[in-house]
């Protein structure tokens, strides 16, 4: 479920909330109870983490992922090694 933000337009309470897709947006302000609350745009708010997520999706060099570690380069296939049978035999 995401977490929509809204503000009262009469108070300037910001207020987070946490509701289903299709739910109706909310109306009434937690702080001063007036009808007043409108929902904000924001960005989302998540980062993909893990070792196989990268901090952008064209960095050269010596890729750095966002777990911290260190990527290991692709190793090239030596030449000749799949030449002819598509690597089907050891």
């Amino acid at each position: 479920m995401p977490i929509y933000e809204y503000q009262c337009q009469s108070c300037g309470h910001e207020h987070e909330a946490l509701q289903k897709l299709g739910a109706e947006p909310l109306l009434v302000c937690p702080a001063c109870t007036r009808p007043e609350l409108m929902k904000k745009i924001s960005a989302a708010g998540f980062r993909l983490k893990g070792s196989g997520w990268y901090e952008t999706d064209f960095k050269s060099g010596a890729k750095k992922n966002v777990a911290g570690e260190a990527s290991v380069p692709p190793s090239t296939p030596k030449a000749g090694s799949c030449a002819g049978d598509g690597c089907k035999n050891p």
